[in-house]
């Protein structure tokens, strides 16, 4: 390569983000092979403990991965779940009894200032604290009594996508061994995504209807609306598309009546029970004449619009998530590039949030 084409391919928008997406199966590989046996580890420290109740703390991205790991600790474990409202301790300075609690909180860098203090003062207040962070060292790591590194190597894209998938895995590796499992399911994890990953040519004709879109739906149910409310958040962040993610159940309840047969909609439809909820959803949608895009198995996707189809034949449901963002995430970063923009750097954000 000249060193004229050397300086254009750095130069190319969206190189940082398409490096970094292309990064994933390695990373995912090395959760399995360097991360698991410490993820165990801590996992079984917390079991001992016993806990009675699990409050989830996270931002932005993060905050998709918490609820995933909800899902996984209610269905899994039966544990009771919820989503902390940080602002009831950092503005208004509640503190509740957290003894006996699991307080984890999920947070790429580890550095934001709300973050910290509600985890500081949790675990003040009696909880056991988990920090699952991809910075060790970071101030969140440092105030929590346990840490997992998710080991997804320095991410410099503002849009985060590797750091998701590793924060999935090694959540559910946690919960896995928090019920004594071993996580062998997800070994096939690799291999799939590097897959899913080679198929970008589908994604870029896939992008092609998305290109002059004022709006966007994206649903799900169970364990694909976690994948939804990301595919959302990664759609808005770099195209500036405004994209609304719902549950299923709840856009049957108000929001379905502006889907019209111009408005594009995304379903993410889990091979399993939530697949299963979500197809009256289909049916109203396909009844409305939507532009209806299915990500997920092959039936659902030939019954639809368009769609991208997923290699998930033997993949537990509660690890399709995994899987189900690498084509949305590829989506939303061929649909930036159509519309002119750089996906590496959106306007007006930073890589670390300082909120309060």
């Amino acid at each position: 390569m000249s060193a004229t084409s050397s300086a254009e391919q750095s130069e190319r928008p969206g190189r940082i983000m398409s490096g970094e997406m292309a990064e994933q199966p390695t990373v995912l590989r090395r959760i399995l092979e360097e991360g698991a046996p410490k993820i165990r580890e801590v996992a079984a420290a917390i079991a001992a403990r016993g806990p009675r109740f699990v409050l989830l703390t996270a931002r932005g991205t993060s905050d998709n991965a918490a609820l995933y790991a909800k899902y996984l600790l209610e269905i899994q474990l039966g544990l009771p779940c919820g989503l902390t409202s940080m602002s009831t301790t950092t503005a208004y300075g509640a503190r509740p009894d957290l003894t006996d609690v699991l307080v984890i909180t999920v947070s790429q860098s580890g550095g934001s200032p709300d973050l910290v203090a509600s985890t500081k003062a949790a675990r003040e207040a009696g909880a056991i604290t988990l920090a699952v962070t991809n910075n060790a060292d970071s101030p969140l790591a440092a105030v929590s009594e346990f840490h997992i590194d998710i080991l997804a190597g320095p991410e410099n894209a503002l849009p985060a996508t590797k750091t998701y998938t590793a924060s999935l895995l090694a959540l559910y590796l946690f919960v896995e061994g928090l019920r004594g499992g071993d996580g062998a399911a997800a070994k096939i994890l690799p291999e799939l995504a590097a897959q899913i990953l080679s198929r970008q040519d589908e994604v870029r004709q896939l992008a092609s209807r998305y290109r002059f879109a004022e709006r966007m739906v994206i649903t799900s149910r169970g364990y694909g609306y976690p994948t939804a409310k990301e595919a959302a958040l990664k759609l808005m962040e770099t195209s500036y598309i405004p994209a609304l993610a719902y549950s299923g159940a709840d856009l049957l309840h108000g929001p379905l009546a502006m889907v019209d047969n111009i408005s594009p909609v995304i379903a993410v439809v889990t091979d399993g029970k939530g697949g299963e909820a979500l197809q009256p959803v289909l049916d109203r949608l396909r009844g409305r004449g939507a532009d209806l895009v299915v990500i997920g198995p092959k039936p659902q996707v030939d019954a639809a619009s368009a769609g991208f189809v997923l290699p998930v034949d033997g993949v537990p449901e509660d690890l399709q998530p995994i899987l189900e963002i690498l084509p949305l995430q590829l989506l939303a970063y061929e649909v930036t590039i159509a519309r002119g923009q750089d996906p590496d750097a959106p306007r007006a954000l930073a890589k670390v949030t300082e909120t309060h």
